[in-house]
């Protein structure tokens, strides 16, 4: 009795068109006539095109955005897809994958498959194959960028003194750490450089990348361009002004007096020795070290007397170590520098040696010059020198020279290395001056990538009597001399 049943309930029903026994269903028809009758696909186009923009790599998703994707990711199946328009809600997709063609042959084919209802109820699934041809087509951003005279927001990067060692610096670590990409334009200015951007978020990335590494502050002004009164939109044109602190490595200051006291009773004539995301300045008469960060400084501001480019050379004619007990006593000092001996020094002019009378100074390199040793320094008493802070210090704590640092008429800089740039800058005493600072101080040398300059280093292997920095770090630094102390750079690249 239950295989009678079972027969009654599974009983079976010919096909209209073509007679085969079928299971009942409301068109009455095997699936194979019913793909001959009816096609789901029609209406569906099979070669759509798609837009790509070659210089930044998107993919245009209409009507105007672009978006970024790769070869058979989840954001191309996303953007193909939605270029189907004939894909409605009587159509389901049920499934959608590539189908691997070769990546220039600027054809993406996509394998899908959609189920409709068709003939009262019944439901028909079909897969088929839909080519995407590619199209070169140049963004709008592109556009801009390629117009060279478009920007959306500018940093303009200023420091209000006489040199660009500072500026030189900079650039080294704005292209160490790519700080500079997606700028569609930059032009350097005398007194800085100006960074163009097509994107605010952009810009502020860099204003906050100069903040961490030098001391400086910033402001934002807008300028209008246009407005939409229909949908209430802005075009905005933002420009950020970076002023850097005006203090370089070298420079002789006079402290204000009041900053003198809140630094622990620093000397108000002090050396900027090193600068970093703050000003580290010495007292040469008492070897005191304090650092001034920007806030310090915009709201006790002063200037630099005399820069690296004003020094003087001269020879030394007598030294005497300070002993611990012979130094001065500072009620509440600060940090004592334990890198610098202090001494006294008798000095006199490198062109007036035996002709005028010495001069005397004290000075922090006590552990560095010797009879008979060049130096440079700035000799204060016969300066013509318009501060206010300097006018308000008595005639006897003036010091007659302030000496900055050694120098070696006889040394020969073999450098065969070489620095990246933003633009090629000109090959004047600055940009020299900047050189010897990397080679001669570790602290600079370890924020920049050195390379290798290959033409000089293949000139010089060439010859037997020189002496050729090899390819392993230590030994090229060591033939370069870089450094009085031995130090090394960790950013040297061969190239």
């Amino acid at each position: 009795m239950e295989t009678e049943s079972n027969a009654e309930s599974t009983a079976r029903i010919l096909c209209c068109l073509c007679g085969t026994q079928i299971e009942p269903n409301p068109a009455n028809m095997c699936v194979a006539c019913l793909r001959t009758q009816i096609d789901i696909t029609e209406g569906i186009p099979k070669q759509v095109s798609l837009q790509f923009c070659r210089n930044c790599e998107r993919y245009l998703q209409p009507p105007g955005t672009w978006v970024t994707a790769t070869l058979e990711s989840r954001e191309l199946l996303a953007v193909c897809l939605k270029r189907i328009k004939s894909v409605t809600k009587d159509v389901r997709l049920v499934d959608a994958g590539f189908i691997w063609t070769e990546p220039h042959s600027k054809r993406i084919k996509m394998k899908i498959s959609i189920q409709k209802e068709v003939l009262a109820g019944a439901v028909l699934q079909q897969t088929f194959i839909v080519e995407f041809i590619v199209h070169n087509q140049m963004c709008d951003d592109c556009h801009r960028v390629e117009a060279k005279d478009f920007w959306r927001a500018v940093v303009q990067v200023r420091q209000k003194t006489k040199h660009k060692r500072t500026i030189y610096y900079l650039e080294q670590l704005i292209l160490k750490h790519k700080a500079h990409a997606n700028t569609t334009g930059i032009k350097p200015l005398n007194e800085g450089i100006d960074f163009f951007y097509a994107q605010k978020q952009d810009a502020k990335k860099l204003v906050d990348f100069l903040q961490i590494m030098l001391p400086c502050k910033w402001k934002e002004s807008q300028e209008l361009v246009s407005h939409d009164i229909h949908n209430n939109s802005y075009n905005y044109k933002t420009t950020y002004c970076v002023d850097l602190v005006p203090i370089c490595k070298d420079d002789i200051c006079i402290l204000p007096k009041k900053l003198a006291q809140m630094m622990g009773n620093f000397g108000q004539v002090a050396i900027c020795y090193k600068v970093t995301n703050t000003v580290h300045f010495i007292d040469p008469n008492s070897l005191q070290i304090a650092d001034i960060n920007a806030t310090t400084f915009w709201r006790y501001p002063f200037n630099a007397i005399a820069s690296a480019n004003q020094l003087q050379e001269f020879m030394v004619m007598e030294t005497e170590q300070i002993t611990e007990n012979s130094k001065p006593h500072v009620s509440g000092r600060g940090f004592i520098s334990q890198r610098h001996v202090l001494a006294e020094a008798w000095l006199a002019r490198t062109n007036e040696v035996g002709v005028s009378e010495q001069l005397f100074c004290r000075t922090h390199l006590g552990h560095l010059i010797h009879c008979g040793d060049s130096v440079l320094g700035f000799e204060m008493k016969t300066a013509n020198m318009n501060d206010r802070n300097l006018d308000a210090i008595k005639d006897e704590k003036i010091p007659d020279v302030v000496l900055i640092k050694k120098i070696y008429p006889n040394r020969i800089r073999k450098r065969n290395w070489m620095l990246k740039h933003i633009e090629d800058p000109q090959d004047n005493r600055e940009y020299r001056d900047f050189l010897d600072d990397l080679e001669d101080d570790k602290d600079i040398r370890q924020n920049v990538n050195i390379y290798v300059d290959r033409a000089k280093y293949n000139e010089n292997e060439a010859s037997d009597d020189d002496d050729t920095p090899k390819i392993f770090l230590d030994e090229m630094l060591e033939d370069m001399h870089l450094g009085d102390d031995g130090g090394q750079s960790n950013d040297v690249n061969m190239e």
